[in-house]
Formats: C-alpha cells, sequence, structure tokens
C-alpha cells in the first residue's frame, strides 16, 4: 500500500527516505496549540498528548486518502511533568534552556499509522536526556548562533547540531531525538509486508 507522512517535518522525511521507504507527503492542518491546550486542561500526561496529537494528524489525512497508510507523528518533551513546546522567541528558548540544564527530562516521539480511516499501529518512543549546567553565557550565544535551526524544535536545541554540546548523557533510540520511532515503524512494514523481509 502507499504511505502517506503527514507530517511536514523534513527530518521525518529525511529518515524515512535515507531507510529507503518509498512514501508521499500530505501535511496535516490541524490547530496542535489549541488541541494540546485542551488536552493539559483535562490534566492529560505528556505521552498522551504525543500520541493525541499524532493520531490526529493521520486521521486527518487518512480521510482523505482511505487507500493508502497514513503516518502521523508528533514530539513533545517532558520535564518533571510539564510540557514544553518549540519556543516561540529567542527568549523563550533561552528560558528553556536555563530551566532545564543540569537536570533530566524526557522526549516522547509518537507514531500512530491509519488504515481506512482507522488506526492500526501505534507506538511512543521515549529518550531521557540529561542536561550539562551551562553558563548563563554560552546558551544565550548558543540561542544566538542557531536560533533559525532550533526555532522548529522542542526543547530548543538539535542534537544533530551544536545542540550535543548541552548534554552529558542520552539514553535511548537516536532516532526518537529526531521526532519518529523509525526502527519500531520499519519493523512493523517489514511483518505487514509492505517492506522486503
Amino acid at each position: 500500500m502507499p504511505l502517506i507522512l503527514a507530517s511536514g517535518s523534513e527530518i521525518r522525511a529525511q529518515m524515512l527516505r535515507q531507510a529507503g521507504v518509498q512514501f508521499s507527503v500530505v501535511t496535516a492542518r490541524i490547530d496542535e496549540d489549541m488541541i494540546r491546550e485542551a488536552l493539559l486542561a483535562e490534566d492529560a500526561k505528556p505521552r498522551d498528548i504525543a500520541d493525541a496529537l499524532a493520531e490526529m494528524k493521520a486521521r486527518k489525512v487518512s480521510d482523505k486518502h482511505p487507500d493508502a497508510l497514513v503516518l502521523g507523528c508528533d514530539q513533545v518533551l517532558d520535564h518533571k511533568g510539564a510540557l514544553l513546546s518549540k519556543p516561540t522567541s529567542p527568549g523563550d528558548a533561552i528560558e528553556q534552556l536555563k530551566m532545564m540544564r543540569g537536570d533530566q527530562h524526557i522526549l516522547l516521539s509518537a507514531a500512530v499509522i491509519f488504515e481506512n480511516g482507522k488506526p492500526i499501529w501505534r507506538h511512543v518512543g521515549q529518550v531521557r536526556l540529561r542536561m550539562r549546567d551551562a553558563s548563563d553565557q554560552y546558551i544565550e550565544e548558543y540561542v544566538a548562533r542557531n536560533w533559525d535551526s532550533i526555532r522548529h524544535s522542542v526543547g530548543a536545541y538539535k542534537l544533530e547540531e551544536e545542540g550535543v554540546r548541552l548534554f552529558t548523557r542520552i539514553e535511548g533510540d537516536y532516532f526518537n531525538v529526531l521526532g519518529m520511532p523509525l526502527l519500531e515503524l520499519l519493523s512493523y512494514l517489514t511483518l505487514r509486508g509492505d517492506l522486503q523481509q
């Protein structure tokens, strides 16, 4: 079956391309901020919020493309039970990084596949990251140097770039850091017969 990625994320598309998966992109148009706020108001856990957002993206696109497998993805950052989102300004990025320094947080990367308007597979990958106790000056200069790149990243950093210097320990699958539980997804598609055994 054809696979559709219901995400405009270039990193997710690049991961699938590099793994040799054929797919097309149809960006899901949903109001993520409104949905996230509604779920937070109901005291939803960060893991459940990532899963719900991934599901809503997949459902939205699957309704228009019932003859395809539709992959929806979302990533959230859990810092001591609080949900952090993509920074809205350089000042917001600096504030988030200062709050997390010297501490541990969790990245949750959810993926949901829909077929014929129904969910058939889901997985939430988890990575624990410990940030070093970086100085105010380093954090401020890091954001100034990297704002154009990190503005679209949950937590205001990219591990595949200079952001790796912010950390002392990372426990978990690197693909989950990038925003998709790729190994689990590939295993599922192989078991289904969509990818060669």
